[in-house]
């Protein structure tokens, strides 16, 4: 039998967001779909290697939470499905397909790879390939935010760190440990679990006494919130309240995005453990169609200007491939650089 989830409701205002701000959304989103498409192509033409996971569905998350924040200033921390949210972060998509390529001009220098997209310039704390693992960084991160303010007198440093999981990683100590010190000491940070239902092949209902996870932040008096993550307005209202609350001070948010994977696990995964009538009632809540429709119902936007970005976008994620292509190799010579930090 197929559980089919009840997800949150939202009806966006007229005037709810400017023509500006949707049609930032719209690129980020496509931005989002269309590279982790080409990623797909050019990882069964082998030009990567390894474990590849795509985002493709969940990509009202990434947009909805980071574009609610500062570019360049806050703090971003991901998971091993992390393309997207380095996209949304900054990093341009040449340096993130290189990175996938395991070029010298990637983001992480070719050493990171699919995984382990790092960048300073951009506050992109890093993908990380263990589970929940991210979580403490990117606490220790608010963490800092607030001393430099608070402890040091700097009346500049109200940044915000937000960190992405899935709900695997909801069931992992670090998850609970953290949450307790962020709303003990009310650090600016926004955890967000994007729950697409399942971990591996593991269904979420199965591995967890309360599925609702946003309900966890109440055993520290932490503020949490669901939200339909297929819609980036609903998303990108809630972060924005989120944001908000952080850098007045007024601590944590855990935010559980209900989401879901429009591939498998990883490039590797066939699949088959999903039912396909659970994947058709998810498909038809396809994020990016909902958003442009609304854009054009709202008159933010016509059906040819959408056109008009989904080509620039593909052409943006096309010149990507042939930069990644023609970039060097890392120098064998320099194997062991980037272990230590230099001078």
């Amino acid at each position: 039998m197929v559980q089919e989830r009840t997800l949150p409701a939202f009806e966006p205002k007229s005037g709810e967001i400017t023509k500006a701000e949707g049609l930032m959304l719209y690129r980020d989103t496509i931005l989002g779909r269309f590279f982790e498409d080409k990623c797909a192509e050019m990882y069964y033409r082998g030009k990567m290697f390894g474990f590849v996971h795509l985002y493709n569905g969940q990509e009202a998350v990434s947009s909805g939470v980071i574009k609610a924040m500062r570019p360049g200033q806050d703090y971003v921390s991901s998971t091993y499905r992390d393309h997207v949210h380095a996209l949304s972060a900054g990093v341009p998509p040449r340096e993130v397909m290189a990175e996938l390529f395991g070029k010298e001009t990637g983001c992480s220098k070719g050493r990171g790879g699919s995984m382990h997209m790092f960048s300073a310039e951009h506050r992109l704390l890093g993908g990380y390939a263990f589970v929940a693992e991210g979580i403490p960084v990117a606490t220790g991160a608010a963490f800092a935010s607030k001393y430099r303010r608070e402890a040091l007198g700097d009346a500049s440093s109200d940044l915000v760190s937000a960190c992405f999981f899935g709900d695997g990683a909801a069931n992992n100590g670090q998850f609970f440990e953290c949450l307790n010190m962020a709303a003990l000491w009310k650090l600016p940070m926004i955890y967000v679990v994007e729950n697409n239902k399942w971990a591996i092949g593991m269904s979420h209902e199965r591995a967890t006494s309360v599925p609702e996870i946003y309900t966890k932040g109440a055993a520290f008096g932490m503020h949490g919130v669901q939200v339909d993550g297929m819609d980036v307005l609903a998303v990108y209202s809630v972060a924005k309240e989120a944001v908000a609350r952080a850098r007045a001070g007024e601590g944590p948010t855990l935010i559980e995005a209900l989401t879901y994977r429009f591939r498998g696990h990883s490039l590797a995964d066939p699949d088959e453990l999903r039912p396909r009538e659970e994947k058709d009632f998810w498909f038809a809540r396809d994020p990016i169609k909902k958003l442009a429709n609304y854009l054009i119902a709202e008159g933010l936007a016509t059906a040819d200007e959408l056109a008009a970005l989904d080509r620039e976008i593909q052409d943006l994620v096309d010149d990507s491939v042939e930069f990644a292509e023609n970039s060097p190799e890392p120098d064998p010579r320099e194997l062991r650089r980037y272990i230590f930090a230099e001078d």
